[in-house]
């Protein structure tokens, strides 16, 4: 028993990774995922090299479920591990609500806590649990480790987590979170090691198809564009971002939009597809030439600015910006007009820099530096992981 595994469940893939414990600094051993599970799905596995080992396609038009998935990677993955054995599971849960801001060994009452946030992240947190759940009654002693997005942001300022309602309702829970944790917790472990001044007034962009910003101070969270759910702020692939609380109550009484019809609209017909009516895909939408993507982009990129300037004045200032995740670390389109709209905070761009994908983008002169860091959810599930079958 040498391995940890992670398992990174989205709203239509899974991530895993398998990390051997032998090594101090957890060296990962095997990685890959099972994408588009609803259309078409493809697996691939990688060594630790990043050498591919195996990879499998689905006849088109096939859909698996989550669970089916984890019963193909179950049965695929020892082969692939060399005579490694797992002796922990780490997953990625997306909320963990006000109770968990540290990651927790789940069983069956924890599992049945959790669910209860399920209306909080419904992209994400069925498919988190069903995951946990299927280990829980194929390998019922194999421990399993929930490492929540929302804890990094628990940090946040009583102020910064409020909306202003009554207390009857915001005694339920009602407040912001924040979410891409996992994400912003990597960043902040190793941004500094670019740069030290990165310990300072940091604003940290995780673009991707879920997309939101984090004010760090000191690595800590100060604020951040999500909320209560996973839909505020920027908008994203296919989410809304930030939207009048009336507009809701517009679609319900003018509209007779019913709940699901709303959640549909907000979480899988809105974002970069409902506004460019092509695609949610940002390197989709950089190549067309069609009006509506160039509209997508253009509320993108101003939404960013928009938040960005926000969250500058909630640090007092700013000493550096970080971009990561799909969209972060793979548009030199959207890193340029982002930097170019924050001329005004002292970022130089250097654009060749910036089309090569280099690690820092901005001139040496620039006032406010920007940078480019990968980040590794996994990494983070897998030392708290560690951790947590060490200390018990």
């Amino acid at each position: 028993m040498d391995a940890i595994a992670v398992i990174n469940a989205g709203s239509s893939s899974i991530k895993f990774a398998v990390y051997d414990t032998r090594s101090k600094l957890l060296q990962r051993m095997l990685a890959g995922s099972i994408r588009d599970l609803g259309a078409s799905p493809r697996f691939i596995a990688n060594n630790g090299a990043g050498d591919v080992l195996e990879t499998k396609a689905w006849e088109e038009g096939a859909s698996l479920s989550h669970e089916d998935a984890m019963a193909f990677l179950l049965e695929t993955l020892p082969a692939l591990m060399q005579g490694h054995r797992v002796c922990a599971v780490g997953h990625r849960v997306v909320h963990g609500g006000e109770r968990y801001t540290s990651p927790v060994r789940v069983d069956a009452d924890i599992l049945r806590e959790l669910e209860t946030l399920i209306p909080l992240a419904p992209l994400h947190q069925p498919h988190n649990l069903a995951l946990i759940r299927t280990l829980l009654e194929t390998e019922p002693g194999l421990p399993q480790i929930a490492c929540f997005d929302t804890a990094f942001h628990h940090t946040m300022s009583p102020v910064e987590r409020a909306f202003a309602l009554p207390r009857d309702i915001t005694e339920h829970g009602v407040r912001r979170y924040g979410f891409h944790g996992l994400s912003y917790e990597y960043i902040a472990s190793v941004m500094v090691l670019r740069d030290p001044a990165l310990s300072a007034r940091v604003v940290v962009l995780h673009l991707g198809n879920g997309a939101s910003m984090c004010a760090m101070q000191g690595g800590s969270s100060v604020a951040t564009t999500m909320g209560f759910t996973a839909l505020d702020g920027l908008p994203m692939g296919t989410r809304c971002g930030s939207l009048d609380p009336g507009v809701v109550l517009y679609l319900m009484a003018e509209l007779q939009m019913n709940d699901r019809q709303i959640q549909e609209l907000l979480y899988h017909r809105s974002g970069l597809l409902g506004v460019s009516g092509i695609s949610s895909d940002m390197r989709t939408l950089e190549a067309s030439d069609a009006p509506g993507a160039k509209e997508a982009i253009d509320l993108f990129v101003h939404s960013i600015k928009r938040h960005l300037g926000a969250l500058a004045a909630t640090l007092g200032g700013l000493d550096g910006i970080v971009f990561t995740a799909g969209i972060g670390e793979n548009s030199a389109l959207v890193r340029e007009r982002v930097c170019r709209d924050a001329a005004w905070l002292g970022i130089e761009l250097d654009d060749a820099a910036n089309r090569t994908g280099a690690s820092r983008i901005t001139t040496a002169s620039s006032a406010v530096s920007a940078w480019i860091i990968p980040t590794d959810e996994e990494a983070v599930i897998a030392k708290h992981t560690q951790r947590m079958i060490t200390d018990t």
